[in-house]
């Protein structure tokens, strides 16, 4: 057992927040704990605060795999259905009339949230050319988006026909699970992409999620943040953010729809 002391704890901090932007409260303490323990058995050190050395020593793998272990967080598919309903409405009236949809998930995680656009819009634009990029500072989820194998427990919101549509059930030893179809897969790009880093060459979007990820940041890091997506969000385009965060006095340059749908001026 390794106990980590309110110092250790303290370049933790700094260390993410420097590497991500993330802020983490004193509440999180027991989170970052649990989840640099076995790092600090494979690597054989004897605290938090010799392998926090370890890190900042030019071990470049093994301070992605601290920031894949400090930055990963739990999502499912559909996840705020009401965000999706209004893609919907926006597409079939004519509101987003782009001739190449291209939509960016810019927290996109272990991938429900991309492949959930992706089968909206191959639903709707049947035919049509669109594209979905996804990224995340994470190369773990990254790799999990990628092989676009789930749990069932994470369709929960999946609308009725695009299980069967887009979807292959497991079975045998891979009953209670399903991969996403090959074709879907690839109409959606995964890169890395730190958000608190100049972004690389993304082109432009009519549509971004950035969805629960501006809670982690200070008022400071969200406007640099939201500044790089609105750089790349054509004028018109849609923003998307989590139901529990807010933009007041992070940017006027957004034109509020609905709860948490915001549009570019």
């Amino acid at each position: 057992m390794f106990t980590i002391s309110d110092g250790e704890f303290g370049q933790f901090k700094r260390f993410i927040f420097e590497a991500a932007g993330i802020t983490l409260g004193d509440a999180k303490k027991a989170l970052v704990s649990g989840r640099l323990a076995k790092r600090l058995q494979a690597c054989k050190v004897k605290s938090y605060g010799e392998y926090f050395r370890l890190l900042t020593s030019g071990n470049s793998a093994e301070l992605q795999i601290a920031i894949n272990l400090l930055t990963t967080n739990e999502t499912y598919f559909f996840r705020e259905p009401k965000h999706f309903q209004f893609l919907k409405e926006q597409i079939r009236s004519g509101g987003l009339r782009a001739s190449s949809l291209r939509v960016w998930s810019a927290a996109g995680s272990t991938g429900e949230e991309a492949y959930s656009i992706a089968m909206l819009l191959e639903d709707l634009l049947t035919g049509q050319p669109w594209e979905v990029v996804a990224s995340d500072i994470s190369t773990r989820v990254l790799e999990r988006a990628r092989a676009a194998h789930y749990s069932m427990a994470r369709i929960e919101n999946l609308p009725a026909g695009y299980l069967q549509r887009f979807c292959l059930k497991g079975r045998d030893e891979q009953a209670g699970t399903m991969l996403v179809q090959r074709a879907l897969r690839a109409k959606v790009r995964f890169l890395q992409v730190n958000l608190n880093a100049p972004l690389p060459h993304l082109g432009a979007f009519d549509v971004v999620f950035l969805r629960n990820v501006l809670i982690y940041f200070n008022m400071e890091t969200k406007r640099r943040v939201v500044g790089r997506v609105l750089n790349v969000l054509k004028p018109g385009g849609y923003l998307f953010i989590g139901h529990s965060e807010s933009l007041v006095d992070v940017t006027d340059a957004l034109e509020l729809l609905a709860p948490a749908i915001y549009r570019k001026t």
